[in-house]
């Protein structure tokens, strides 16, 4: 069984993927074609953003994101230690301090709670209203941007964080790696914030057979600054340099095969509702396992179907049982991002985001897909309800 099957999503369109490719080779623009204007234009249409700047991967996305801000030394940016390494990795790459907020026990994503509590202990510099970082050298930190994760596919409030934002004069920033396809109120994830941030990894939702990512915004300024990033910090033309920049491109093979598989997502995403739906139904009333909390107003795109277990040693032998079941499962993620030895100069100890720590000890995920078969479901689900109970 595949935790994520992506041939089956290929067989069915195979032809026009190869008909996607075959074009790109017979004009020969691998950098910029058509293609990649047309899929800036299909997706913007699709979130309802002004402007979709295509880009080489998510964490590019993040990375020209904040490069467009501006955001540098004796910046920082708050963000949730609760997810993968990408969204503080740039903050860092950029010379600025990552500050960590604990996430919702719920839905896994930042707390607004937390993150006006950790607001008022930068301004203050107290340390005892909420764990901020334990610079060795001792410098001043000026908060400047939130990148908030939609973890799964579930987009965050961003009701709560765009006021708390506003309030502050940050910055905010949608990471949306995992959730292009969601909504929030009828509003499509990838529209909320200043930039919004996506990823075409494979796993993806809607993912290409490589790196890929956008960046969504509906400001001409800052989409204009992240054109000319994206590009070397080009200027009227390619040989103009007016800031530094990267090479954070598109490749047109990636999108022409992110357009093929466009034409499939709406589907799939109601096949990954019906998928997420059929397993809560027969799990919600097992005791010993969390099932997954979509408030209401909300619709996930279900990137990860993820559980929590009693506790770790629960979570090991629950997936020890299924392994031997033949039915994978992974932990997303199983150290907290302030406990990475990457992040070891921030000086955060264990203890400090306690429901962060919780999860990562109890967190596993599913096989999700939009072609897992009800077989399969149900041989996942009866495997699990009697490896919870052993």
């Amino acid at each position: 069984m595949e935790f994520i099957d992506l041939a089956f999503q290929q067989k069915r369109i195979r032809g026009k993927i190869g008909e996607h490719i075959e074009a790109v080779l017979n004009h020969g623009q691998y950098i910029m074609g058509p293609e990649v204007a047309a899929l800036e234009k299909e997706l913007g249409q699709y979130v309802g953003t002004k402007h979709a700047i295509s880009c080489a991967s998510g964490t590019d996305a993040l990375l020209i994101a904040l490069m467009a801000r501006g955001i540098g030394p004796g910046d920082a940016v708050l963000t949730t230690p609760f997810t993968f390494i990408a969204t503080a990795e740039v903050i860092s790459l950029l010379g600025a301090t990552p500050v960590y907020v604990d996430i919702e026990r719920k839905t896994y994503n930042i707390d607004p709670v937390q993150l006006d509590r950790c607001l008022s202990a930068l301004r203050s510099g107290d340390t005892s209203m909420y764990p901020l970082p334990r610079l060795a050298e001792q410098r001043e930190v000026t908060p400047k941007a939130i990148i908030a994760v939609d973890l799964f596919g579930l987009p965050a409030d961003y009701s709560r964080l765009d006021e708390i934002a506003q309030r502050n004069g940050l910055f905010l920033i949608e990471d949306a790696a995992q959730s292009f396809g969601a909504e929030l109120n009828g509003r499509k994830a990838c529209t909320f914030g200043d930039v919004a941030c996506t990823s075409f990894f494979p796993a993806k939702p809607l993912g290409c057979y490589g790196d890929g990512g956008m960046c969504f915004s509906s400001d001409d300024s800052l989409a204009e600054i992240m054109r000319s990033i994206r590009l070397h910090g080009k200027g009227s033309h390619k040989y103009e340099n007016i800031r530094i920049g990267i090479n954070g491109r598109l490749d047109t093979l990636q999108a022409a095969i992110l357009l093929a598989k466009f034409s499939l997502f709406e589907e799939e995403v109601r096949l990954r509702q019906a998928v997420a739906g059929r397993y809560t139904e027969f799990l919600r009333s097992c005791p010993s396992l969390v099932t997954p909390d979509v408030p209401t107003g909300y619709q996930s795109v279900w990137a990860q179907y993820s559980l929590l277990a009693r506790g770790e040693a629960h979570r090991d032998s629950i997936m020890k049982i299924m392994q031997g079941k033949g039915i994978p499962t992974v932990i997303y993620y199983p150290r907290p991002l302030h406990l990475q030895s990457a992040f070891s100069s921030l000086g955060y100890r264990e203890g400090d985001f306690p429901v962060s720590e919780d999860c990562a000890r109890r967190i596993f995920s599913l096989p999700m897909h939009p072609y897992l078969t009800e077989g399969d479901q149900d041989r996942i689900v009866s495997a699990l309800l009697e490896a919870a109970v052993a």
